[in-house]
């Protein structure tokens, strides 16, 4: 017996007032979403006087901002499959509670080596991203899921500038030479506090509604052979990326780790790798013997595309708002506060581009949206690959502005699709596709490295055109319903169009 639906509960109209309801749920995801990126970037504006107080090299401190990432990337994985098991109420709780429990952790560090491990532990929260889609994802209807989606990652994600533009006030308002350690620590109090908060103030889903649970954990479930194969390719670029991290951290870079602890490295990935193949063989061998039925499958093509185009346009922003102040100091003039504040509105258009990109995927269709703004990405970074030193700085201004609104709402299309793929495996889907987004970073940095700015920028265009490419052949507006299995054996029916 099927039961259509179109949400897990009535939706009234969108309403970003309402402080009941499916909107409370809204506000205080975000909030918490919020926080764990300001967990998560507390230290960067606290850098300099980190470094004093450690006598830190060029090194040491770039050794401290790789590790803020490297753990980003398994962990958006791990968290997306423990949401789905345990539900995001007890999951966000417990990762804001962490987070802050690392946060004294690192405040209280006495050398580098602790200070280092701290925040290679701190990666962790940056998962917490994933976790508000599937709890955004139960609560509100296909009809409104990108533009709750966009308001939930366009404020979340302001936490980062707001711990850019909050924590040096706070350094100076408590003052000493411990003052970034109690600023560091008031965060996390914070998080700890809001932790009970967050626990104590939402519940999973609407009261009546079922929450929906992947059979096995441990790996992703597919419908196909050929999407099995896929699966096993989508997790390469995951350790590849971490590889490419080890290398920034050993000989060849950074000087940090000896070769023989960068080999030992590169075969513990390889050999997490496998092991990875072997969980997702365990989960997914009867698509070889079997016929998965017809209410169980989804094309995991459609995942495929969508972390690949999160992994151009989200990855893309990673690396372009960690070069661009520099950039724009040596090639324009600028002083720094100058360019940090030109470069600071790429990342800043996130807050009203997100849920743009969102609410327009929910108004004219997602797979045109999709189109449309990597389209804009493609073109926004050709222009700024023009920018040089005899360029006009208002053109360059211009071209930067235009590109970001484009790469937020890119952001904001891909989140808006993703829980309506398959509801039990959101939290999967989800931390797959921010797993692909800490990937794009680290390989456009890579990148940068070892040429100019001019081709970084091209690089990211070209991707864009690429996924665009896959979008066209693969992705599929989501119509009609995505079933679910009822405990009592029932099949729920949840419209998505």
């Amino acid at each position: 017996m099927a039961d259509v639906t179109a949400s897990s509960t009535s939706a009234p109209e969108f309403s970003f007032l309402r402080l009941g309801g499916r909107m409370k749920i809204l506000h205080l995801s975000w909030l918490a979403f919020f926080l764990s990126f300001l967990v998560w970037f507390n230290h960067a504006p606290l850098m300099a006087s980190i470094r004093t107080t450690f006598s830190l090299s060029d090194a040491q401190v770039s050794a401290i901002l790789v590790l803020n990432v490297a753990l980003t990337i398994p962990a958006r994985v791990v968290i997306g499959a423990v949401v789905d098991r345990f539900g995001p109420r007890v999951t966000y709780s417990a990762l804001l509670a962490i987070s802050g429990v690392l946060c004294l952790f690192f405040a209280c560090a006495q050398d580098f080596a602790t200070l280092a491990l701290a925040r290679f532990l701190l990666g962790f929260v940056g998962a917490g991203f994933v976790v508000g889609i599937r709890m955004i994802g139960e609560w509100f209807p296909a009809r409104q899921m990108g533009t709750a989606q966009g308001i939930y990652g366009g404020f979340g994600n302001f936490g980062s500038a707001a711990a850019a533009l909050t924590m040096p006030w706070l350094l100076t308002l408590i003052g000493g030479p411990d003052g970034w350690r109690w600023s560091i620590a008031v965060t996390g109090l914070l998080a700890i506090a809001y932790a009970v908060v967050y626990y104590l103030s939402v519940s999973d889903t609407p009261k009546g509604a079922t929450y929906f649970k992947p059979k096995r954990a441990a790996a992703m479930e597919v419908s196909s052979r050929g999407d099995f194969v896929l699966l096993v390719l989508m997790q390469l670029p995951m350790y590849v990326a971490l590889g490419l991290m080890t290398w920034q951290l050993g000989p060849a870079k950074l000087k940090l780790l000896g070769e023989g602890t960068v080999l030992l490295i590169f075969a513990g990935l390889a050999g997490l790798f496998l092991y990875q193949v072997f969980l997702s063989w365990r989960v997914n061998a009867k698509v070889f013997t079997e016929i998965v039925p017809e209410f169980e499958r989804f094309r995991f093509a459609q995942v495929a595309v969508l972390c690949l185009m999160y992994m151009v346009t989200f990855g893309g922003e990673l690396a372009v708002v960690s070069m661009l102040p520099l950039f724009f100091k040596d090639t324009f003039g600028l002083t720094l506060a100058g360019a940090g504040l030109v470069a600071g509105v790429f990342g800043g258009t996130n807050f009203f581009a997100r849920p743009m990109g969102g609410w327009l995927g929910d108004k004219i269709g997602r797979r045109p949206v999709l189109i449309m703004v990597l389209v804009g990405v493609a073109v926004g970074y050709l222009a700024m690959s023009t920018m040089s030193a005899g360029s006009s700085l208002m053109l360059a201004i211009a071209a930067t502005v235009g590109c970001s609104m484009f790469v937020n709402a890119a952001n904001g299309a891909v989140y808006g699709v993703i829980p309506i793929i398959k509801r039990r495996l959101t939290g999967q889907i989800a931390g797959l596709a921010g797993a692909f987004g800490n990937v794009g970073g680290v390989v456009y940095l890579t990148l940068l490295s070892s040429s100019s700015p001019q081709i970084f920028f091209l690089a990211i265009g070209g991707s864009a055109l690429v996924v665009l490419g896959g979008i066209l052949l693969f992705f599929r507006e989501p119509k009609g319903t995505i079933a679910e299995l009822m405990p009592d054996g029932s099949l729920k029916l949840i419209e998505v169009a």
